[in-house]
């Protein structure tokens, strides 16, 4: 089968919900009692309808008053037409806390889809997945795990579902059906799982190094000490420009992003926030190391949220070059509430704007330079977005040092 992707929208393992609940909450939010009436649901509709399935549903052993209330709940927020705005019943709550902490159960791959099949994109180091031969490109026909009582061909899946099924307890087993494009036949793979540790961010060397090229995964609990080792080495090694390649990163915490700019910005705004009734600003706060140094951002249609705030704010304050593809223009905030159960309900209460004053919600930032992602077959390592990038950087930096 020829391996013709799409795009190079990697959906990985640790960022899998993000876009759903990529929002930071600035401070306390609270709820008013200005904002209350006295206007209740009322429930002898749900009522009704759950005493007649119980009466007249053919399976009434699949009735569980659990499932009936999430689904209840998730109808609610539905209900709104905003994406963002959702309840996530105990098992998806938990697993977004696991990636924003960059740390769960599992067996260490990013999955994505090769023409419309459930697939591996890359293996991370040192995993079970890599440990047992598993290539990007492996495309995952089935997910079986025995202990659940779990048997599911992976056609017309969606990523968070196959996640759901693929991630699970420390040396637990589940078994994937893989196809390989140079292989006769499908083969069974069993896999262990294991704790995986995925950094939030990666640093590489190029051109000979003097170019770092830093890939910000998402912006969790761990981003700022991680971003702080790494801008220690760029200073060390004295690097003559920087890469700051958000492609695919959904977001996370707004504050990791202004914290980040601030690396690059001497002073002023970074971001504003804009709720029902008043507008905050978010601006510098740290004495940044990097001020001045040549520098361009790499971009795609999985850049979104803090990514895009990150993106949006170096562009309009320092003017610098957006390369890749346009971002995915989520722009809004979301306060996450959790609920006794373990469940949670994320409620969109503000708005983030560009220090413009602009809003990239449904709108997405345009890249400066516009590269489309081209796969490779023969060179899957290959990457042209940052081969653009990398050019670009360095008209930037051969000026300055003729100086």
């Amino acid at each position: 089968m020829k391996l013709n992707l799409v795009r190079r929208y990697l959906v990985s393992i640790i960022l899998l919900l993000g876009f759903g609940f990529g929002g930071y909450k600035w401070g306390v939010y609270t709820v008013e009692s200005r904002y209350q009436d006295n206007s209740m649901v009322d429930t002898r509709v749900m009522n009704e309808v759950l005493l007649r399935l119980k009466k007249n549903y053919l399976k009434p052993e699949d009735i569980k008053a659990d499932q009936l209330m999430y689904g209840a709940a998730m109808g609610m927020t539905e209900s709104l037409k905003d994406p963002y705005t959702a309840f996530f019943p105990p098992i998806e709550n938990a697993r977004s806390k696991e990636d924003l902490r960059g740390e769960f159960g599992g067996v260490g791959i990013q999955l994505g889809f090769v023409e419309k099949t459930l697939a591996v994109m890359t293996p991370l180091k040192d995993s079970p997945a890599m440990k047992a031969g598993l290539k990007a490109g492996d495309l995952i026909l089935k997910i079986v795990d025995e202990k659940e009582n779990i048997s599911k061909d992976t056609g017309g899946l969606a990523i968070d579902e196959a996640v759901n099924l693929i991630r699970g307890e420390k040396g637990t087993e589940v078994k994937l059906t893989i196809f390989r494009e140079t292989e006769k036949q499908s083969r069974e793979v069993t896999l262990v799982r294991d704790v995986i540790n995925v950094p939030s961010m990666e640093l590489e060397w190029l051109d000979n190094n003097r170019v770092a090229h830093i890939r910000i995964n998402k912006f969790g609990e761990k981003t700022l000490p991680e971003w702080e080792k790494i801008v220690s080495e760029v200073k060390a090694k004295g690097a003559k420009g920087v890469i700051l390649d958000v492609r695919n990163n959904p977001g996370g915490y707004l504050e990791r992003a202004v914290e980040l700019g601030s690396e690059f910005v001497s002073d002023g705004v970074i971001v504003k926030q804009k709720d029902r009734n008043k507008t905050e600003v978010g601006s510098v706060n740290r004495q940044g190391k990097l001020i001045g140094i040549p520098l361009v951002v790499l971009i795609n249609r999985g850049s979104a949220s803090a990514s895009e705030i990150l993106a949006g704010a170096l562009s309009e304050r320092l003017g610098t070059k957006l390369i890749g593809e346009k971002s995915f223009g989520k722009g809004t905030v979301q306060d996450a509430q959790e609920i006794g159960d373990g469940s949670s309900l994320h409620v969109t209460v503000a708005e983030w704007l560009l220090p413009s004053g602009r809003s990239i919600h449904g709108n997405g930032l345009e890249p400066d330079v516009k590269v489309e992602y081209v796969y490779d077959e023969k060179n899957p390592k290959a990457d042209n977005q940052l081969d653009k990038a990398l050019e670009v950087l360095k008209g930037l930096v051969a000026p300055v040092a003729k100086k």
